[in-house]
């Protein structure tokens, strides 16, 4: 989200509630403050495929990818109130689960809890993340949770899991295609993709209207900055739609090691995509990202960050161009749309399944 995770993509209208606009997130979890952004590490795409270490996650249920060998990760059954699950799942990424799944099986629908499926990494303490991750979004009774080791071949991840994530038609022509997979339609423009630890595979609502969004506004030779590039498919795809260059920042290194990886599978080299890791405590980092030097800037992130760093994020723009927000609820664009009326304008919403993008021109007198 750390930002770690930070990036993406998630929750359901009544937990949000719970974190109300004015609280500044947890400098652990989802923060991203404006002097990180300068002063961070800056990597190009890689020129030859990178070998995969990392497994994919989703706090929205999307497929997750691990590697061979998962030897003691932990499993962990979370029982939650219904309204939270979503939001939960979000703070729990953001607390050192590399991963966070809703159980939405049929016969749960009425039941006033529900299950949150997380995964650990051997080493992290699960009774603190759980804690900590509770209490950010105002929970005020501790979840009751089981956890197990991690057994892959019983449950037969890799293989349920491929299966499940099959390629997805954003729009005409434009395809988001699991690594695995063979494209459907040769002649589109194929994203190919496999997000390792980080979101961004597709499927999710906010990551569609990001896509379609980018299909609108990419004529060719635009300069695009993916604000939390997570597995780095908004910047690969405004690349493979015809912008000249894009950069791709986050302050998970390993959304950088799956933007990465996934660069690769796309053949797109270091002269095209530049990913910067963002460190608080790295001050004298290269690769420096100027303000007001895109024409197109996309954060597909969260709320909180999303209204605490509105002047940074559309600074990054140039006077005039096009800023596009995601990663909220339908219900929260009236405090998105006040906060960045002053900053952008032709502001226009677009919605799907309950989740918005909302995207405008900055104004060509905004000072920063």
């Amino acid at each position: 989200m750390s930002l770690r995770h930070f990036v993406k993509h998630l929750s359901a209208a009544a937990s949000r509630r719970l974190i109300p606009p004015t609280t500044s997130p947890s400098p652990s979890s989802l923060s991203f403050v404006h002097s990180a952004f300068e002063r961070g590490t800056c990597y190009a795409a890689p020129s030859s495929r990178l070998r995969k270490r990392s497994f994919s996650s989703s706090a929205r249920g999307e497929p997750s990818t691990p590697p061979a060998d998962l030897s003691g990760y932990l499993s962990v059954q979370i029982r939650c109130p219904r309204h939270a699950a979503d939001l939960l799942s979000e703070a729990l990424l953001s607390f050192g689960a590399t991963s966070a799944s809703i159980d939405l099986g049929d016969g749960c629908h009425n039941h006033p809890e529900i299950c949150i499926t997380s995964i650990y990494p051997p080493d992290e303490d699960v009774a603190e993340s759980i804690s900590k991750a509770s209490d950010s979004v105002g929970l005020k009774e501790l979840p009751q949770y089981q956890v197990e080791v991690l057994d892959l071949e019983q449950e037969g991840w890799i293989r349920k899991t491929q299966e499940s994530f099959a390629p997805v038609e954003v729009c005409d022509g434009l395809w988001i295609v699991p690594e695995w997979r063979t494209p459907p339609d040769a002649r589109a423009t194929n994203i190919i993709l496999n997000p390792g630890l980080a979101f961004g595979t597709g499927e999710h609502p906010t990551t569609k209207l990001c896509l379609k969004l980018l299909h609108g506004l990419i004529m060719g030779g635009e300069h695009v900055l993916d604000y939390g590039t997570g597995s780095g498919i908004l910047a690969i795809a405004a690349l493979k739609l015809g912008a000249a260059h894009a950069t791709g920042v986050d302050i998970d290194p390993q959304a950088i090691s799956s933007a990465q990886y996934n660069a690769s599978l796309n053949n797109i080299g270091p002269e095209k995509l530049q990913l910067c890791l963002i460190t608080s405590e790295n001050s004298s980092s290269p690769g420096e990202t100027e303000s007001g030097n895109y024409d197109v800037v996309v954060a597909n992130i969260l709320l909180n960050p999303l209204l605490e760093l509105a002047d940074h994020i559309v600074s990054q723009a140039k006077p005039g161009a096009t800023v596009g927000l995601s990663g909220i609820l339908w219900e929260q664009v009236a405090d998105i749309r006040s906060r960045y009326s002053g900053l952008l304008e032709e502001l226009l919403i677009a919605e799907m399944d309950g989740w918005a993008c909302i995207s405008g021109k900055r104004k060509s007198e905004s000072k920063f």
